[in-house]
């Protein structure tokens, strides 16, 4: 007979610890109370499609993270992660006769959202299910920066880079739709990330991207944790008025320059390559008629959001339910309520570190027994108190 797999309590508390840090990084910068529709088509946030009000068949359709809590509650939901630029669609003419519970003034339609294969569940060119119940093979899935799928790494063409989570990734679909992104692959993509911190504080002469911006500060924080150890040499940084006064195209500038890199492939571009983007009237004109405006914007990293989740979430101040319910309390009763639930709770702890310190499985027959004692222990209080009257 085989044995059952275990796992030490500390894996569990690690494990728990994670999942906490995760769902903070991605739902903390999105609201969980407001329907974020009265915002507009909001920069980046969590969002949701809903399978049981808009199956397969219908009209695509996402909601926010309040709207997924509050007005589908019960449904089957996909999960889409983050999207840039979207208005939340609970309740509008896509939802028949589902009204949005939060905010009801809503048009029939968000003409400026997009939509994918992602709104109905399915994922990567191989159009499947996450996770995929028929799937055994282990791979991990990664976000395109442009169309926001989501594609196995195994499907992408290309290796995927060691400490991928540092990097972006744009699918080989993506490069194709917007060609004049190659150009820029063979200058920057691929690159060793302190190469491009280099080309971004210190320009060689020949630098065939004189349109470029200076490194952000947004760019600076990003790479600040991915130094592996090593000490950056201080160089000359380039001032903001000194990049604005060279002249010409810096995208002009590589075709000029022969660069060029063959297109297959998804590309995985290292931390800062936003702030080498040409900034010049004419790319951003360009940009704009794509729908790509976001691009130079160091901001818009999936990356920058999480680390603005995870500050809102870590600042906020922790919510205790129990204490909430003490309000209609006499003082008395409040205090006798807290430290016993403090008493209980420090008890807990101390029997769980047990288990921790000598690397035991906690069982439900330990937490039972633990319980057990408490309750015992409650029943002599009280029978003391009734015999010393």
């Amino acid at each position: 007979m085989c044995e059952e797999a275990t796992v030490s309590l500390a894996d569990v508390v690690q494990e728990d610890e994670q999942l906490q840090e995760e769902a903070s990084a991605v739902l903390a910068g999105s609201d969980s109370e407001r329907c974020s529709y009265p915002q507009g088509y909001v920069k980046r946030q969590a969002l949701y499609a809903c399978n049981t009000c808009t199956p397969k068949g219908g009209q695509a359709a996402g909601v926010c993270l309040a709207c997924s809590y509050k007005c589908h509650e019960g449904h089957q939901l996909f999960e889409l992660y983050t999207k840039r630029n979207f208005r939340c669609d609970c309740g509008n003419g896509k939802f028949a006769d589902a009204p949005c519970k939060l905010f009801h003034a809503k048009d029939d339609v968000n003409g400026l959202n997009k939509y994918s294969h992602n709104f109905f569940g399915e994922y990567c060119t191989c159009r499947r299910p996450y996770p995929d119940p028929e799937d055994q093979e282990d791979d991990e899935m990664i976000q395109c920066v442009l169309c926001e799928d989501w594609l196995h790494g195994r499907h992408l063409g290309c290796d995927v880079p060691d400490h991928v989570e540092s990097w972006e990734m744009i699918c080989e679909a993506c490069m194709n739709t917007h060609a004049f992104l190659w150009r820029y692959a063979a200058r920057l993509a691929g690159k060793r990330r302190e190469n491009v911190l280099r080309d971004l504080t210190d320009p060689p002469a020949s630098d065939p991207v004189p349109g470029a911006a200076v490194e952000s500060d947004a760019a600076k924080e990003t790479t600040a944790d991915e130094t592996d150890g090593a000490t950056e040499p201080s160089r000359k940084r380039v001032c903001p008025e000194e990049a604005e006064a060279k002249p010409g195209c810096g995208l002009e500038a590589l075709q000029n320059a022969g660069a060029e890199r063959p297109g297959s492939g998804a590309v995985f571009w290292p931390p800062g390559w936003r702030s080498r983007l040409c900034r010049c009237d004419a790319c951003q004109a360009s940009l704009a008629a794509a729908g790509l405006s976001f691009l130079p914007d160091e901001s818009d990293t999936v990356l920058a959001y999480e680390k603005k989740g995870r500050s809102e979430e870590g600042g906020a101040p922790g919510h205790d339910p129990l204490m909430s319910a003490l309000d209609n309390l006499s003082r008395v009763q409040q205090l006798e309520i807290i430290h016993g639930y403090n008493d209980m709770k420090s008890e807990l702890k101390d029997f769980l570190q047990g288990f921790v310190a000598e690397g035991k499985v906690v069982t439900s027959a330990d937490i039972r027994q633990f319980f057990e004692r408490q309750q015992s222990r409650k029943r002599r209080r009280a029978d003391d108190r009734f015999h010393c009257a």
